[in-house]
């Protein structure tokens, strides 16, 4: 479902580094079909006055596990880690998403519209993630931007603490590089034995680890390492290398290290959280100004809250103390927005208010980077989604 609805009067952020006092955003079937000052508005579309306000884009997070990781809801919500195996690249996390989930309504109301959803990071290979909308479909497949972003990869500590106490491969980080690259080999192989039965019109029994490897593989599917330390970094960018993956970096803490090196192969940051602790030895030297540092060698960026590890409605705030530690405002409002839906594959879509894009838009009452600014009302596809309570 989709709706018409033309707001007009307010300060317009448009996401690609345009500000633009007094515009209208006109949507029309769920699209924005036009933008700017003086756009003649149809008789029949609803209009919204928001003079005085600021208007973006809805604001994507690139990196969450909302709907996967619920919520208030203990053990019962927790199904985003399926940490049985080292290898469960076949899992998806639509299959994991409640999208009753309270932290949608958060989401909703810090101004986030799109999520992507990923597995945890307890495994060396744990699965693949989706991109969904933060409402307006009553299942979450009515909500997916798309299906088909990434399959997840973790290196460091986290899958070394899953299988080290077990006793059980891998508990060194050079077992979670070995098991990643046998992986991958076995889906390169698996990909020739395919081919073949197909060629040949003989029976071939398929394998969902193997098939979403042969996606990333062929570039199909993004590659999500999750990393924080540089060395950690260097063997992930060693790794695709080999084998021709389309690498982003999730996390990213040390990535200021190396940032020419990630700039010179067009590897992007999805970066953060920002507003977490130092809870771990590999992020002992986070620091929001590292971000800045990534940006201004020439990574493209894109901000995380990790959710649940800082609460979704906070993407903005990050992005605030980003600019506080150096970061420039443009780049900061692009790495919720533009950036963001370049780095996963849906400015087709969404991520800019541009004429041709979901009318996924959000009115502030001030800029979004004070911390008093707050959401307004949020439009989903035209269709308004969420309105602040009085006061």
């Amino acid at each position: 479902m989709t709706a018409d609805v033309a707001i007009i009067g307010g300060r317009v952020v448009t996401g690609l580094g345009a500000d633009i006092e007094g515009a209208t955003v006109l949507v029309q079937g769920g699209l924005i079909t036009a933008l700017g000052v003086g756009v003649e508005v149809p008789d029949d579309v609803p209009t919204i006055d928001a003079s005085g306000a600021w208007v973006l884009p809805g604001l994507i997070d690139a990196h969450s596990h909302i709907g996967a990781h619920e919520e208030a809801n203990g053990a019962a919500g927790f199904d985003g880690s399926e940490v049985t195996s080292p290898n469960t690249a076949g899992v998806r996390a639509i299959d994991a998403i409640n999208i009753e989930d309270i932290a949608f309504r958060d989401a909703l109301a810090g101004g986030v519209t799109t999520v992507v959803v990923k597995p945890g990071s307890g495994n060396p290979i744990g699965g693949q993630s989706v991109a969904i909308k933060t409402g307006g479909g009553s299942t979450v497949d009515a909500r997916v931007v798309r299906a088909d972003v990434s399959v997840k990869s973790a290196l460091g500590e986290n899958p070394k603490e899953t299988y080290g106490k077990r006793s059980q491969m891998p508990a060194t980080r050079l077992g979670i590089a070995y098991v990643i690259r046998q992986a991958l080999l076995d889906a390169q192989d698996y990909a020739v034995r395919r081919a073949k039965a197909d060629d040949d019109g003989t029976p071939f029994a398929r394998d969902l680890g193997k098939e979403a490897l042969v996606r990333a593989l062929s570039g199909e599917l993004s590659w999500d390492q999750h990393v924080h330390r540089h060395d950690d970094i260097a063997t992930a960018l060693r790794i695709a290398d080999e084998f021709g993956l389309r690498l982003v970096l999730n996390h990213g803490t040390e990535a200021h290290k190396l940032a020419d090196l990630l700039a010179e192969h067009d590897v992007p940051v999805i970066f953060g959280p920002i507003l977490s602790s130092r809870s771990k030895v590999e992020v002992r030297e986070a620091d929001p100004a590292n971000l800045a540092t990534i940006a201004a060698a020439g990574v493209r960026i894109a901000l995380t809250t990790d959710h649940p590890v800082v609460p979704i409605g906070h993407l903005a705030l990050q992005a605030a103390v980003a600019v506080r530690a150096g970061l420039p405002r443009d780049a900061a409002i692009a790495a919720m927005t533009s950036s963001a839906a370049e780095i996963v594959r849906v400015d087709d879509r969404i991520g800019a208010l541009d004429i041709g894009r979901d009318g996924d838009v959000v009115i502030w009452s001030g800029d979004p980077l004070q911390v008093a600014s707050r959401v307004l009302r949020v439009f989903i596809d035209g269709i308004e989604v969420h309105t602040a309570e009085a006061g």
